[in-house]
């Protein structure tokens, strides 16, 4: 049997994925991270976008948009505590990228009344969340 690693993924809501994974990939401020099982304890803030948690030597895995949070890793155990979750039947590709086309035009705008910062944002959330629905497609790895 494959070594496996525990991995919880919590949001302010709920518990939204509990059990034991071959590896998982994560967005963080200074990049993805992969973390297999006997990883040496890691403590780091994560970045908005896609959580794979790859389920078996196979390739099986589920898919999760996260905000941003803490991600925890310790030799056996991985802990996500993400400020918002959601998962890839929760988002529409659609309002997605029309959210991130009225971000990217709010932040060409030379209005004075705009939030450059919320409107930049939301273009990087929109964008963070179109790339982890076509992570959840197999369309980039």
């Amino acid at each position: 049997m494959a070594k496996t690693i525990k991995v919880n993924i919590v949001s302010l809501e709920e518990s939204i994925y509990s059990g034991e994974a071959s590896w998982v990939q994560a967005s963080c401020q200074k990049g993805d991270v992969g973390i297999y099982p006997g990883h040496a304890p890691y403590l780091t803030q994560l970045s908005p976008g896609p959580v794979r948690v790859v389920l078996s030597e196979h390739g099986h895995e589920d898919v999760v948009f996260v905000s941003g949070g803490i991600l925890e890793v310790q030799p056996d155990v991985v802990t996500i505590l993400a400020d918002t979750v959601l998962r890839g039947t929760d988002m529409e590709e659609q309002a997605l990228l029309k959210a991130k086309e009225e971000a990217a035009r709010l932040l060409t705008e030379q209005k004075t009344d705009i939030d450059y910062s919320h409107a930049k944002a939301e273009l990087l959330r929109a964008a963070a969340m179109l790339r982890t629905l076509k992570m959840l497609r197999k369309e980039i790895k």
